[in-house]
């Protein structure tokens, strides 16, 4: 693609829909992700990338155009014939003819990279500003969302754990002092928590989000640090143990 610099870098001399519609939502700063999923299919946008609806629309606005012979076309920046059938992967606007497209149907949207920056881009935050950073906000709010499922799972398990640990504390009061028997007996019971915190059902689904040993001793440390018996060697040695007391399957 041939650059421009009559406005600044984001200027071509022609562009395919996705690069004009990126660019027309202000979401260059996340230009190659977006080509990496869905440079060639427009129509996986809105579900690829909820959290950008400006993206899909805008795709579809220029797609729409062009079938209706409002905006004209081309393959790699030579402008064809309206109608004439060419791969949708080579299909290009040009620049002016964008521009002019741009200034009939949507007068009130001056994008940057079609108008240059505007008088007011100085004084105030620009509309292109604004939507850069609300996407941003909605991309990392996406995340947020994701992050505090996971903490609400880990706590929920880690309540499991202490249901468990007072059970193992309760049936140690009712046994009286630990004999070799009664150790024997809580090493099968830890073993076999343990295998079935890490086990799946027969479908498949996981009982637990813990995909290791390990990962629920960091657990165990990270909320108990400092209490006795419940350090990282002792869980590690008692654990072993009690997967070797386990019958061998």
């Amino acid at each position: 693609m041939y650059s421009s610099n009559t406005y600044d870098s984001t200027t071509k001399i022609f562009y395919r829909p996705i690069d004009a519609a990126i660019r027309w939502c202000n979401l260059l700063a996340h230009e190659a992700a977006i080509l990496k999923v869905t440079s060639y299919s427009p129509s996986t946008l809105a579900s690829v990338f909820p959290h950008w609806p400006c993206l899909h629309a805008n795709t579809e606005k220029i797609l729409d155009a062009i079938i209706n012979h409002e905006l004209p076309y081309g393959v790699l920046g030579k402008t064809v014939e309206p109608g004439t059938p060419i791969d949708c992967k080579l299909v290009t606007i040009r620049h002016t003819d964008l521009r002019s497209w741009m200034l009939h149907y949507y007068p009130e949207q001056r994008p940057t990279f079609l108008f240059g920056p505007s008088k007011e881009d100085n004084k105030t935050m620009s509309i292109g500003t604004y939507l850069t950073l609300r996407a941003d906000r909605d991309a990392l709010e996406a995340e947020l969302k994701n992050a505090k499922n996971t903490i609400e799972s880990l706590i929920t398990e880690l309540t499991n754990l202490k249901l468990e640990e007072e059970n193992l504390r309760k049936l140690t009061d009712i046994n009286g002092p630990i004999n070799d028997q009664n150790k024997g007996t809580l090493l099968k019971i830890i073993g076999a928590l343990i295998e079935t915190i890490l086990s799946s059902s027969q479908s498949g689904r996981r009982h637990s989000i813990f995909d290791s040993q390990a990962a629920i001793v960091d657990s165990i440390t990270a909320h108990y640090n400092g209490v006795p018996g419940l350090s990282k060697r002792t869980l590690d040695a008692n654990f072993a143990a009690a997967k070797r007391s386990l019958p061998k399957s």
